[in-house]
């Protein structure tokens, strides 16, 4: 019999603690994120009941038709996905996370139309760390004016860096790039006295399915699963 929902959840889980512990960490120190595209409403709300409450989204109008039809529970939205400036409005109202912001210009709409009875809008900055031609990011050289300029906006609230790296074949090449991730956001912290004192950006969102204990063991504060919870995309 397939193991359902919070069974596949407990796996992950125990295998985050497994990983964390290996690793001299406490499994506190790792998010999971449940990466909830494709997948019916009905899904996440067993995995909410199971115990589960941040859930990642790719597509916003595919992420708004369950927000609505989740509204009734206290879940925690991340939005993930390549994001259009046409887009911005409605990410800047219905969610708690941004983890695909990759150029300033996104960034100052979402700071603009965040609704101002919210709280700030949590923001990962996406980085390119292989300077893949088709994916989305911002370089390496951007990546500190970037940093200082998304710091100022007055409704964001700046948390750390998202990455998702090519695939690696194993498990120390996984830990090097995750590594290199961590070192960027360490060193432009250290090189810039606006960001050296602010403790909330220590943010390492990096870390899926397949390479999840490689990016826990170079400091991942977020993990992005989707298939080991939920099964094969819809």
């Amino acid at each position: 019999m397939m193991p359902n929902i919070a069974q596949r959840l407990l796996n992950v889980q125990k295998k985050i603690a497994v990983s964390a512990s290996n690793s001299g960490r406490s499994a506190d120190e790792v998010q999971l994120l449940a990466v909830s595209k494709t997948q019916p409403a009905s899904k996440l709300a067993e995995a909410f009941h199971a115990g589960q409450t941040a859930f990642g989204e790719n597509y916003l109008q595919e992420a708004r038709e369950k927000q609505e039809a989740l509204k009734d529970l206290p879940i925690q939205w991340h939005f993930i996905g390549p994001i259009q400036s046409n887009k911005t409005r409605e990410i800047a109202e219905h969610f708690d996370w941004v983890h695909s912001v990759d150029r300033l210009k996104i960034a100052s709409r979402l700071s603009q139309q965040r609704p101002a009875h919210l709280p700030p809008l949590n923001i990962c900055l996406q980085i390119n760390i292989d300077n893949e031609p088709t994916k989305a990011g911002a370089t390496l050289e951007e990546l500190p004016h970037l940093m200082d300029a998304v710091h100022a906006l007055p409704q964001l609230n700046l948390r750390g860096l998202m990455a998702i790296p090519a695939k690696r074949d194993n498990f120390r090449e996984q830990i090097s790039v995750f590594e290199e991730i961590r070192n960027t956001l360490n060193r432009i912290k250290l090189s810039n006295p606006t960001l050296r004192t602010q403790a909330q950006i220590n943010t390492l969102s990096m870390g899926m399915s397949d390479d999840m204990e490689a990016a826990i063991a170079a400091g991942a504060t977020i993990v992005r699963v989707g298939s080991a919870i939920f099964g094969p995309r819809q």
